[in-house]
């Protein structure tokens, strides 16, 4: 038997990303949000959703730029020191001594330590209810060498050496209960393990 919660937002997974912004002085900032997610193959686009409230919502209106990183499960002490502190009051890069980088594509920067970096060009902007919804045109994916596949057989996505997600171990958070998780193990390859049920191999 199932038991409704009504209107909830209660889906999971959701990822934990780390947004990088400058700010009006040119000092580089990063937010750490749960409310972001692909939302376009072609052209590529990710969307992060953030209250109009934060010092990370000005830096993108601003730039019209933002970076999106996705932390390790060895850096959830900083990451959730990012999201709890603003960059209004506090040097965040210095207090967890985490380095920025200067994107090549976009005015905003990456965050060195951090496995993925996505460098993104605001497209579009959606005003939902408390939260504003930023869409960025992908305008480079970099990942660090040490997470990358050493399964040489060509991807879904047509590449090789794509990030292994089991290296990077990318970092999910439960809003609800205030828990961060790590992800479990692999269940099957994608758009192959469907098939039996169609009796194909």
């Amino acid at each position: 038997m199932k038991i409704s919660f009504g209107a909830k937002v209660l889906v999971y997974p959701i990822p934990v990303w780390v947004v990088g912004t400058y700010d009006n002085e040119g000092k580089p900032n990063m937010m750490t949000i749960s409310y972001g997610g692909i939302c376009s193959f072609t052209p590529p686009c990710v969307a992060v959703s953030l209250r109009k409230n934060t010092h990370t919502y000005g830096n993108i209106v601003k730039h019209k730029a933002f970076t999106v990183n996705v932390p390790s499960e060895a850096h959830a002490r900083e990451t959730d020191y990012i999201g709890i502190t603003s960059g209004r009051n506090v040097d965040k890069f210095a207090a967890t001594g985490l380095t920025p980088v200067r994107s090549k594509f976009v005015d905003a920067p990456t965050v060195m330590e951090f496995p993925l970096n996505v460098e993104c060009r605001l497209i579009r902007t959606v005003e939902i209810g408390e939260h504003t919804l930023f869409i960025g045109e992908i305008m480079d994916f970099k990942a660090e060498e040490s997470v990358l596949s050493e399964d040489r057989d060509e991807s879904i996505l047509g590449m090789e050496g794509i990030p292994d997600i089991e290296k990077v171990k990318p970092i999910l958070y439960v809003p609800q209960m205030g828990t961060y998780h790590g992800i479990g193990g692999n269940l099957g390859r994608a758009h192959s393990i469907g098939k039996t049920i169609r009796g194909e191999r």
